[in-house]
């Protein structure tokens, strides 16, 4: 059974920085992708960013691309989400997702964390 533990959210003002951790255990090759969505109040649940786990090819959301990075540690089986210059937009829970492949689709991904609260203050 593959789990998936969050961590690193918190509130931080605009302009700021931000590192998520994911730790995925019972990985197997059903979990070779690995990837970030979020969900603010009041709207749906959107795509930030994934990761091949054995390639390490990456793709992003056009609203964080070149403020996230996306990486992985093999030996700690943990993704994690680099996020810079933080916008008040970017105000969402954060949830770690895994399944067969990388993609920006949410119904590719069978294994949900619970998410992160991460806040931007002005």
């Amino acid at each position: 059974q593959v789990q998936l533990v969050e961590s690193g959210g918190g509130l931080v003002q605009a302009g700021g920085s931000l590192r998520l951790s994911c730790t995925a255990s019972g990985r197997s090759s059903s979990t070779n992708g690995m990837a970030w969505f979020r969900q603010a109040p009041g709207k749906v649940r959107e795509f930030v960013a994934s990761i091949n786990w054995s390639n390490g090819y990456t793709y992003y959301a056009d609203s964080v691309k070149g403020r996230f990075t996306i990486s992985r540690d093999n030996a700690k089986n943990t993704v994690y989400l680099q996020m810079n210059s933080l916008k008040l937009e970017d105000t969402a829970v954060y949830s770690c997702a895994a399944g067969p492949w990388a993609s920006k689709v949410q119904s590719a991904y069978g294994y949900w964390g619970r998410g992160t609260q991460v806040t931007i203050s002005s």
